[in-house]
């Protein structure tokens, strides 16, 4: 995955996976602000605990995403680049799939969260994998 100039870089991809992690912390802190104070009210408790869920997840994974843009950087890992990329779409598929669900009631968007999860231990398998068999030291 390699373009013009350096984007293909380790230090690109930490850079890319840092970003994708800050603008993912950030907005689970506002869904759960939102939730706590917007919705919390309009809410059935069953789905005041997905839309919790959702934002907890969403912010442990973008944290993940964090170690996973520092990891990159020092290490030229594909497992590692792999995991970076199922944290993000777990995130997309699994916080999304539950935000959707509690703030609509459409009981159908909770068929999407599993691929959501199974994206999320595939990408801790891949991290740990990456870490116990690092590629090549970045320059």
């Amino acid at each position: 995955m390699t373009s013009p100039g350096n984007a293909g870089t380790p230090a690109n991809f930490g850079m890319r996976f840092g970003a994708i992690g800050a603008v993912f912390g950030f907005l689970g802190v506002a869904a759960g602000a939102f939730g706590a104070h917007a919705v919390r009210a309009t809410m059935t408790p069953t789905m005041m605990i997905a839309f919790e869920a959702a934002a907890r997840y969403q912010l442990i994974h973008a944290v993940a995403l964090l170690a996973v843009a520092l990891a990159v950087e020092r290490s030229a890992s594909r497992p590692i680049a792999v995991a970076g990329v199922l944290f993000t779409v777990g995130i997309v598929l699994f916080s999304g799939s539950l935000y959707a669900l509690s703030l609509s009631g459409q009981t159908g968007w909770g068929m999407v969260t599993p691929f959501g999860g199974l994206c999320f231990l595939a990408g801790w398998l891949c991290l740990a994998v990456g870490f116990a068999r690092p590629g090549r030291r970045a320059a």
